[in-house]
């Protein structure tokens, strides 16, 4: 049944994440500030004093210590969520490995940025595609709706999957602009989400457990197979979680969406908030008559390798757009894409990285790529 009271507000993405977290209401909440994540945390901190929320926010003096705290919350029982961006998720890099290692259901939510040095503070995927190997599902949003919609469903997902989640946007093209979207009831939304009762718990005196132990060579192998297996099964468990936050807010996601994909010949692949301009352009050459469409990638970890490929099928040219270096290698999203594709000989498939550094892109350089007017690896 569909959301009847559609409450409708113009909200930042960082501010939809907020009002996310409120409905969802985690136990625990540890906090460190970085541009442009902060909007979230300062927030979310306004609705705990207000009294709106019963959430223990635990301010720490850096993103390592946010993440360590999340991880032994986590580990305790407690429903747990946090956000970051940039140098802050660099900054928990190690700790990324055990809070997945140690199969916690933690949420977190990226405001993507570029990665020092030089230093910048606006929006790109370097942060999180260097985080993709870490173990923790990745889903990526392209505007506030998404942003808002996504931290339910991530916060879900994490505890059916027993993994944690990172939910994705672009610093800033997101993070700080307002659109319009709707926020369901609250009631809604934690009868959607039910109760977190962990399978185990650090404080389950009844039944101890152990979290972190030492395995040497005749046991570390299998810990990391468990990992495995437990990703291979989030395509389907995101499906299913995603067709029932369809029921009630009447809005689709999928491991991807296709846009005027039916025909088209030439397709773009890309990830996040430049989206929108690229669905502009293609619609501008379908005018033309141009046989063009798009593939925008929701959930990048895991990666649906098999529903890439079987979308593609009729395509004759694959562009990819990464927002993102591999330096020494090829880019993130185009080494994804070229295994999915790696039987399609007949299939040419060409790079190009855009907007590092929160560098904007525009509707008329997606129409010259799309035309074959452009040539480079590097949309500068």
């Amino acid at each position: 049944m569909t959301n009847n009271k559609k409450n409708k507000l113009a909200l930042t993405g960082g501010y939809a994440v907020a009002y996310a977290l409120r409905q969802i209401e985690p136990d625990v909440m540890p906090i460190y500030p970085i541009t442009p994540q902060t909007p979230i945390i300062e927030t979310y901190a306004k609705f705990v004093a207000d009294g709106e929320v019963m959430t223990e926010m635990i301010e720490v003096e850096s993103e390592h210590s946010a993440m360590s705290a999340a991880i032994g919350a986590s580990a305790a029982g407690a429903r747990t969520a946090t956000a970051t961006s940039s140098q802050g998720l660099a900054y928990m890099h190690e700790m990324l490995y055990i809070a997945s290692g140690m199969r916690l259901p933690i949420l977190m939510v990226v405001a993507a940025r570029a990665l020092s040095a030089p230093l910048s503070i606006h929006g790109d995927h370097s942060d999180v595609m260097g985080s993709r190997d870490a173990g923790w599902v990745q889903i990526f949003c392209e505007n506030p709706q998404e942003v808002y919609d996504k931290t339910i469903i991530g916060m879900k997902l994490a505890e059916r999957v027993g993994l944690p989640v990172m939910v994705i946007m672009d610093g800033f093209n997101t993070s700080h602009s307002v659109e319009n979207l709707e926020i369901l009831d609250a009631k809604l939304v934690k009868k959607f989400i039910g109760e977190y009762l962990p399978e185990h718990s650090l404080l389950d005196i009844e039944n101890p457990v152990t979290y972190g132990p030492v395995a040497l060579q005749e046991s570390y192998f299998e810990f990391k197979i468990d990992q495995e297996e437990a990703m291979a099964k989030v395509a389907e468990e995101y499906l299913k979680i995603s067709r029932e936050y369809e029921k009630i807010s009447g809005r689709k996601y999928g491991f991807f969406e296709e846009y005027r994909l039916e025909d088209a010949e030439k397709v773009l692949v890309l990830i996040g908030s430049v989206a929108g301009t690229a669905k502009d352009a293609v619609d501008e050459l379908r005018k033309k008559g141009e046989k063009v469409g798009l593939i925008k990638i929701e959930l990048f970890r895991q990666f649906p390798f098999a529903k890439i490929a079987n979308a593609l099928k009729n395509a004759k040219e694959i562009i990819v757009m990464d927002r993102a270096q591999s330096i020494g290698s090829h880019p993130p999203l185009y080494s994804e894409i070229m295994v999915g594709l790696r039987d399609r000989s007949d299939m040419k498939i060409s790079s190009i990285i855009y907007g590092l550094g929160g560098r904007d892109v525009f509707k008329k350089q997606f129409e010259n790529i799309l035309e074959g007017k452009f040539d480079n690896k590097y949309l500068i």
